[in-house]
């Protein structure tokens, strides 16, 4: 045996020595072989293995010599029929692991080239553990070849090699053994027949789905229109689907080929470690899958139960702001114009509360991912959210001080209009010549509001004009045209009646402002109250001969600027029918 060990292990060759020189060399090294060995090893039987005979000694505890590791030579794998065999990770005997992968290669390569004993052992020795294959020497593992790291052990090791080992011989067997591959040869090529014949039903299936949901989709998009337009395009539905069906027919495909390849791989033994891999790759993704669904269910249904509490609590108050907004008796400070607000907000509260006792429970909370995102948010939010938190806080100052209210006639600083909708960050206003103001909640808290609905007696809202007419005009006389005015103009109020006042007296002329009410009638409406009533202004003070002095008075003209009844309807304009 030791003749053999010497034969599989490398010599270097001779550099222009001397024969005696390289024969000497030569002797040295059997010896310390020999040395090497010795102390494990034991007399051959008849049939060639290995045994232990009774005047044997026993082995001396002395340390186990192992082999310094080469600095920088690496680790190298002993693969054999697509299979790996063991690992090496130091170097023996000046060998770095690359070669020892090779040379145990080419000897295990030459005796299962041979047709003898597939027996394997394992012979320990000081230097580590022989592997002997049939009575020859296959290789030789360490104390270094052992990964510490991982808590491994030179036996752990050497049982799991004897395994891949006795696997490996047993396929190199079965690879010349003609029956064995006509059998695996029948089985590949009744593989491939299922899976045409899967490929084509599936096909077949693909082409009947997508028809019928094409054409169930085609009818529906049809009935989906509102004001005669329609509110899902067909040909994008249509397109989507189709698309989805495509990935899914090639998904399919891809996963039975999938299937097929690592089935046929498996059924030879030159590829049946390719074909165990894809299968146990597909076998541990599809368990893995399995396993994070079981358990996950449990807290995905704890996180149902906690949607389903908030929802019946929503459901709960539903009634009740229903009650309040119908116009009924309102609760405490809930009234009719807070009920919206205050439902909104309400809703959002028992959504997010449901949401954060929720989210630890939620597949991937704990990821890195999911924090990463949460810090992201909280980032952008604690960044850009200022402005957006002022605007909502102003929204909730308007609606629950009832500063401002839908349906009332205001103006805000230089805008004049009908509010419209209050929300929690805007205030719409709508001016009755054609135009829709919107503005900002902080704004509207931080100016002065002019409110016309709020003082009136019953509904309605105020109506104010402003004239200036000069001191030789008798007030009682001006008061009198103006109530006149306002009598004739539809929609203003006879009770309570109007009333004039005179706001200043200035250099030139005073100035009269007439205040009246009007019916709540909406924004273009008061629009057109307002214009009827300058215009009577004018017919009335015309027909009595009293010039308006607005804008500025500089001095008494030739003759006093009044238009003449006769000439109140000069073309194009048209006097009415009575």
């Amino acid at each position: 045996m030791h003749a053999q060990l010497e034969r599989r292990l490398p010599l270097p060759a001779p550099k222009g020595h001397s024969a005696a020189i390289h024969l000497i060399s030569l002797v040295a090294r059997i010896i310390v072989l020999l040395g090497l060995l010795l102390p494990g090893s034991v007399p051959a039987n008849p049939n060639g293995e290995p045994a232990q005979t009774a005047e044997a000694p026993p082995p001396r505890p002395e340390t186990p010599v192992v082999a310094t590791p080469v600095p920088g030579s690496g680790e190298a794998d002993l693969i054999l029929m697509n299979r790996h065999v063991v690992r090496f990770r130091s170097s023996l005997l000046g060998s770095p692991a690359s070669q020892r992968a090779e040379r145990g290669e080419r000897n295990l390569a030459a005796i299962l080239a041979r047709d003898e004993s597939d027996e394997v052992k394992v012979q320990h020795n000081q230097m580590g553990n022989i592997f002997l294959v049939g009575g020859q020497l296959a290789f030789i593992l360490t104390h270094d070849d052992v990964d510490r790291l991982s808590g491994e052990t030179l036996e752990g090791l050497t049982h799991s090699t004897l395994d891949k080992l006795r696997t490996v011989i047993a396929e190199t067997r079965e690879s010349r053994d003609s029956e064995a591959m006509a059998r695996g040869a029948a089985a590949a090529a009744g593989a491939t027949v299922v899976a045409l014949l899967l490929i084509l039903a599936l096909n077949r299936l693909h082409a009947g789905i997508s028809r019928r949901l094409v054409s169930a989709i085609g009818q529906k998009a049809r009935h989906l229109k509102l004001g005669g337009t329609e509110l899902i395009r067909r040909d994008r539905v249509l397109a989507a689907v189709r698309w989805l069906m495509s990935a899914s027919y090639w998904l399919l495909t891809l996963l039975l080929g999938y299937a097929w390849l690592g089935f046929v791989l498996a059924r030879f033994p030159f590829t049946r470690a390719w074909g165990e891999q894809l299968n146990g790759y597909m076998l541990g993704m599809l368990f893995d899958l399995g396993r994070g669904i079981l358990t996950t269910l449990p807290n995905l249904l704890i996180a149902a139960i906690m949607f389903l509490l908030a929802r019946g609590v929503v459901g709960l108050l539903k009634p009740l702001f229903d009650h309040v907004s119908a116009g009924a008796s309102g609760i405490g400070w809930l009234d009719q114009d807070t009920v919206e607000p205050t439902r909104k907000i309400t809703n959002i509260l028992i959504w997010i509360f449901a949401l954060v006792m929720a989210y630890p429970y939620l597949p991937g909370a704990h990821t890195e991912a999911f924090k990463g995102m949460s810090v992201l948010i909280g980032l952008m939010v604690s960044l850009g959210a200022s402005s957006i938190v002022g605007q909502g806080a102003s929204g909730l100052i308007l609606m629950y001080s009832r500063t401002l209210r839908t349906g009332e006639y205001v103006r805000i600083g230089e805008h004049e209009g009908t509010i419209v909708d209050i929300s929690l960050f805007t205030t719409r206003l709508r001016t009755g010549r054609g135009a829709e103001i919107t503005l900002p909640n902080a704004l509207i808290v931080g100016s002065a509001t002019r409110n016309y609905s709020r003082t009136v007696t019953g509904e309605g809202f105020m109506v104010d004009t402003s004239v200036t007419i000069g001191y030789d005009t008798p007030w009682r006389q001006v008061e009198a045209m103006l109530i006149e005015a306002a009598r004739r103009t539809p929609g203003i109020l006879t009770t309570p009646s109007p009333r004039v006042f005179q706001t200043a007296l200035s250099d030139y002329y005073p100035e009269y402002c007439l205040v009246a009410q009007a019916l709540p009638a909406g924004a273009h409406p008061r629009a057109e109250v307002v214009s009827r009533l300058h215009a009577n202004i004018q017919d009335v003070f015309n027909e009595h001969g009293v010039q308006i002095m607005s804008p500025h008075y500089m001095s008494d003209p030739a003759n006093d600027k009044i238009v003449p009844r006769e000439k109140w309807y000069a073309p194009p304009a048209r006097e009415p029918d009575a």
